[in-house]
């Protein structure tokens, strides 16, 4: 009789309530994954808490931010008790604005070319490897991707970028801003996203009896079994909590 042998990949740990219990342990170590989601549907809330959580395990985490000044994005989240600026000034979690990036890279302009992906990927991954960064969001690529003037170099940024970082062992959360979450949508602003990536986390509101809930779905995540159900989602002070959706009964449409 041949012995039979179960094999269950490393597993970057969320933290984040649910989220983990859905993905049957964590994300797979180094992968990237891509958090779509509409407006107001807690992204970048779901973003920081993962690095959160992270670096109170003691891990390296880092943030790039490309749709806000970071000095703005700290404020918004300074609302949430699982924040404490402290991570920020010890070097635990390190906030940074995309734009400064680009005026270092000397990348001040309104389309960038080949050479200036491979420019921006090398700078990302350098800060990276420098810190020792085992956690990152880019919040959010919708925005970067915007500046790159064709879908073929956006599927290699994408790929190249995922590609390097897993090597360097950084598990990465990449936030895409999308008009729609409804089942006939892409799951991304370009419609390549979605192929490149380990992950697709979905986020967006579903109306119930003139209420307007935030929900959450995992339609993908390569190494792992994981929950397709929709579940609701709340930004509450001490954080994320998800609630599958049945237990806040029949909506409507579903």
């Amino acid at each position: 009789m041949i012995p039979t042998t179960s094999y269950s990949r490393d597993r970057c740990v969320t933290g984040v309530h649910g989220l983990d219990e859905i993905l049957k342990g964590g994300i797979p170590y180094g992968s990237t994954v891509l958090a779509s989601g509409t407006c107001g549907s807690g992204k970048t809330t779901l973003g920081m808490e993962f690095l959160v959580r992270g670096a109170l395990a003691g891990e390296a985490c880092a943030h790039f931010t490309a749709t806000e000044p970071s000095v703005k994005l700290l404020e918004n989240i300074r609302q949430f008790q699982f924040f404490d600026m402290q991570m920020v000034d010890t070097g635990l979690i390190n906030v940074f604005d995309m734009d400064v990036l680009y005026s270092w890279l000397g990348m001040q302009k309104t389309s960038f070319e080949l050479e200036d992906v491979h420019a921006l990927i090398k700078s990302i991954t350098d800060i990276v490897n420098t810190i020792g960064v085992t956690r990152l969001v880019i919040d959010s690529v919708t925005t970067l991707c915007y500046k790159i003037r064709s879908e073929q170099l956006i599927r290699d940024f994408l790929f190249t970028l995922g590609k390097k970082l897993a090597t360097l062992g950084c598990t990465t959360i990449l936030i895409s801003e999308i008009t729609s979450a409804s089942e006939n949508a892409l799951w991304s602003s370009f419609g390549v996203e979605e192929a490149i990536a380990d992950g697709i986390i979905v986020l967006g509101d579903i109306e119930r009896m003139g209420h307007l809930l935030r929900y959450i779905q995992v339609v993908k995540m390569r190494g792992t079994g994981h929950s397709r159900a929709k579940y609701a989602f709340e930004l509450t002070p001490l954080g994320v909590m998800m609630t599958p959706m049945l237990k806040w009964g029949s909506v409507k449409g579903q």
